[in-house]
């Protein structure tokens, strides 16, 4: 099956959409071949800012409302307390949310951007998507994220080349209480990091200490950074330490 195929069999479809690779080029896709699709943009505070301006920009590129829905995510006890299942029920809250304002909108399928390079065993939110019959037409389809990148770049959207994110929850360790204030903290971190001109990193913490996450090209820069990067990180946590791992 294609995805003409799958939009000819499911012409008004509601998409959770995020602003990554995945989701984009499936919303470019809808856009194509469906008769209706409706785009929907949870707000929580696990989004950076720049995934907010990155959907808005790929919509209004391919001329499809997108509709923001707020969400207070830590309002959810089993998220809130980062327990090992955290993935599963914050993905549970946020197509909940979705099913809800899309089911008012008149959409009677919703879908998402799993591909078929996804794991189940990592992505523990797949069991929420089928328990609330969230369709994923990239999976269903077999495409890969090596082949969406490149169907993605020969459609001219700039997600193709978008390094892949995780939220900003899976920077704190699992059993540790998230606080919207240390999420902050880490937003901030990042943002720091890239405008100094790193790419595909991680701030991870652990109470005062923040951990960077590099790739180990970059390693080298950091180093000569060094200084830098004390100075003005310091103002978000006591204590950085750089991580000889890599990612």
């Amino acid at each position: 099956m294609t995805l003409k195929d799958f939009f000819a069999q499911n012409p008004e479809v509601a998409l959770g959409f995020s602003g990554g690779v995945d989701s984009s080029y499936l919303l470019y896709a809808a856009s194509q071949y469906a008769q209706r699709v409706g785009a929907y943009y949870v707000k929580t505070a696990f989004q950076p800012a720049f995934e907010w301006r990155d959907a808005q920009k790929i919509a209004a590129q391919l001329g499809v409302a997108l509709t923001p829905l707020e969400l207070d995510i830590l309002a959810v006890p089993c998220v809130k307390e980062n327990r090992e299942d955290r993935c599963y029920h914050c993905k549970k809250a946020i197509f909940s949310a979705i099913y809800k304002q899309a089911l008012q909108d008149g959409f009677p399928i919703m879908i998402d951007g799993t591909n078929s390079s996804d794991v189940e065993s990592d992505r523990p939110g797949m069991r929420a998507l089928r328990q609330l019959n969230v369709r994923s037409p990239l999976r269903e389809c077999g495409l890969t994220k090596e082949e969406i990148r490149s169907l993605s770049r020969q459609a001219g959207l700039f997600t193709w080349e978008k390094p892949a994110y995780a939220c900003l929850a899976t920077r704190i360790p699992t059993g540790t209480a998230i606080e919207a204030s240390m999420l902050s903290r880490v937003e901030k971190a990042e943002e720091i990091l890239y405008a100094m001109g790193f790419r595909d990193f991680r701030v991870r913490v652990l109470s005062e200490v923040a951990r960077l996450q590099l790739k180990a090209a970059q390693l080298p820069m950091a180093m000569e950074m060094r200084q830098e990067l004390q100075k003005r990180l310091e103002g978000q946590f006591g204590e950085i330490v750089l991580d000889l791992k890599t990612r």
